[in-house]
Parts: C-alpha cells; structure tokens; sequence
C-alpha cells in the first residue's frame, strides 16, 4: 500500500498480526475472544488477515503439570505438541462465532527462508486466503531443529510478512508501546515513532517477557520491524487489548507521522507505537 498511515490502516488489503504467549495464554486466556473480535472486525471488511500466535508450549504446560517453562528441549516439544492443538482449538470455537475458519500453518525456519520450502509456503498462505480462510502461524516446535528456530516469533511474523508482501505487521503483547527502557523502571518514556534510520543510542530494550512464558521482548520487536520495513512493511507494536484500535487505523494517543512513503528522499519508519 502507498503511503500508509495510521488514518488509512483500516483499508490495508493484507495485514500480519502476532500475539505473543502472555497475552493468550494462562489466566490471559480469555483475551482469545477479544483479539478474534478484533481480526473478525478487519476480515469483515475485507481485509486479508494472517494471525502469527505464540502459545503453544505455554498453553500445552498446565495439561503436563507444569508451572514453569521447561528448560529441556523434550519436554518443550512436548508441551508444544499438547498445546498447539488446544490453542488452535480455541481460535476457531472463537471464530466460529463470525464464521470464520482457521488454518493451522506449522513452519521452520528453513520454510521461511530457503527454497523451494519458501515458495510453497508463500503459495500455501496465498492460497489459505484467496480462500479466505484466517491462517494461524506458528513456529513448528515439535520438530525445529535447535539452532535452526526462528529464535522468536517476532522474527517469524516479519519473515512471514516479508514473504506475502504484506501492508502491515501489528505486534502485539502484554505492553502498550515500546518504551526507552523497560516500562516498570524510572525515567522509562513511551516511543510514539521511530524512523528506520534511527540508531536508537542509549535506549534499553529488554529481551524477554515480564512473565517468563515467551521467548521474546522488546529487542526481538526492534530487530524484527527492522526486518520488515527494509521490505517495505509498515510495522506497528501495541498491546493485545489495543489490537481493534490498531487495526482500525485510530489515533489512540496523539497524531504519529506517516508509517510509510513511497517518496526515495523519506527514510521507511521503523515502527509507531499506540499509545
């Protein structure tokens, strides 16, 4: 799309979602049917959605009596292998509600980045949504090799919305915005805008979750929207709470600049962040 922004965002043709495992999993569970709302709201008007989630291995630990994230490759898959089907379960009993239907889509890394896998995985999700079928993307942790994952899902959802040619990749977790520092620490300050060409010195990005459950933070959000917008993807990092905001293009705080210009002197936007 040229030129998009934020007023605009509701007629993006093709949009990437992802949801990290706090906000979906555990006693945030229930913010399922919110978020399937929200993707049901795009869909309706016409919009091309592709929902990366996290979860698998968190959703997956309470059926193996687990209270922490295991450390043990094994169990890991195990977790996932459990998890993955009650998570895929529960968006569409969701999505049932707008008659809608999901496809489970499971990559590695080398899906994503070598061929032919990576043809046959564009042509699978096109396919999915000329279809209009909602994909739901998810690492294959069952078998990912370790030491060739994805590392974390934000690197998925931007190779994924690199390989579509997406409009937009919204990034969603259990924080508002990106922050200077860690938001729970003094002095922290919301990033309302951040331009691709921006060094971002002196900011501290934490590389984890406050729950401990995912396997990302904010600096797997910053390497990932770098990822994107080199392609041309606007990028967009809110709260899960926020996503129908998001998607409808609002101005939740004050006015932000344009995500995205076609014009070659204008350096493509990192990301912009909801407030």
């Amino acid at each position: 799309m040229s030129g998009l922004a934020r007023d605009n965002v509701a007629g993006a043709k093709r949009v990437v979602v992802k949801v990290g495992s706090s906000s979906i999993s555990g006693e945030n569970s229930d913010q399922i049917t919110p978020l399937v709302d929200a993707l049901a709201e795009a869909y309706g008007r016409g919009t091309e959605v592709v929902l990366i989630s996290s979860g698998a291995v968190a959703t997956g630990m309470p059926f193996l009596n687990l209270e922490e994230r295991p450390s043990d490759v094994a169990t890991q898959q195990a977790a996932a292998a459990v998890g993955q089907n009650v998570l895929i379960f529960r968006y569409q009993e969701s999505l049932d509600r707008y008659g809608i239907a999901a496809g489970t889509v499971l990559l590695t890394e080398g899906d994503a980045l070598k061929e032919p896998h990576r043809s046959n995985t564009r042509r699978a999700l096109e396919r999915l949504l000329d279809l209009r079928i909602l994909p739901v993307v998810n690492e294959n942790d069952t078998v990912a090799v370790y030491g060739l994952r994805f590392g974390s899902n934000d690197r998925l959802a931007a190779l994924v919305a690199t390989l579509i040619h997406a409009d937009l990749l919204i990034m969603l977790s259990d924080v508002d915005a990106l922050y200077t520092k860690p938001p729970h620490l003094p002095g922290a300050e919301k990033l309302d805008f951040i331009a691709a060409d921006d060094p971002l010195d002196g900011f501290e990005f934490s590389s984890s979750g406050a729950t401990g459950v995912g396997t990302g933070g904010a600096s797997t959000k910053v390497v990932a929207a770098r990822l994107a917008t080199k392609a041309g993807t606007a990028v967009l990092v809110t709260s899960t709470e926020l996503a129908a905001a998001a998607l409808r293009g609002d101005n939740v705080g004050r006015p932000a600049p344009p995500f995205w210009s076609p014009q070659p002197n204008w350096p493509l936007p990192l990301f912009a962040a909801i407030m």
